[in-house]
């Protein structure tokens, strides 16, 4: 069986934020929005990326190949994280070109990251961060700065993908320190 007949059989199961991401690209490109098929093209490059690395690690354990295509598509979750990771060096770019004096590229980096945060979680506020910060505090009885590791493992599960890790780490460190 070939892998291109593995693959459509396991169709279904590609996650639907990938399968909308891919969509998305299509009708960009029908409608020649270049800067959205470019920034599409270049998500999709790095979810396939993440997809041949994750199946490199996989090809010692599974013999199977119709089983390694399977275990090597990415769930949503993995999909967010390569969009966070992109989004997040959208962002540091805006910041290197803002000091670097350069807003023109700085603009060009904000709009790539206008169109991979509609494909993110809605981000949680400083304020609704804060609330779980300290419910969080409290479940991992943390009492000084030392014990930052034990509330960022409890806090973690509940606003990964959802906030910004620089945020949740400053507040953190704010509510220990009080």
């Amino acid at each position: 069986m070939s892998v291109l007949k593995l693959t459509s059989s396991f169709k279904s199961l590609i996650n639907m934020l990938k399968e909308r991401i891919n969509q998305d690209f299509k009708e960009a490109f029908k409608a020649k929005e270049e800067l959205r098929v470019s920034v599409l093209r270049l998500l999709s490059s790095s979810l396939k990326n993440k997809e041949m690395d994750k199946r490199a690690k996989l090809v010692k354990t599974v013999s199977d190949e119709a089983e390694l295509v399977k275990q090597s598509q990415l769930e949503d979750e993995e999909v967010l994280n390569v969009i966070g990771m992109e989004a997040k060096r959208r962002k540091d770019s805006i910041e290197q070109y803002q000091n670097g004096g350069r807003p023109e590229l700085a603009a060009q980096e904000e709009a790539e990251l206008a169109i991979l945060a509609a494909y993110l979680p809605e981000q949680m506020g400083e304020e609704e961060v804060r609330k779980i910060v300290v419910e969080s505090i409290k479940e991992s009885g943390a009492a000084s700065a030392q014990d930052l590791g034990k509330v960022m493992k409890v806090l973690m599960s509940k606003v990964k993908g959802k906030a910004d890790g620089g945020m949740v780490n400053r507040i953190v460190k704010e509510e220990l320190s009080r």
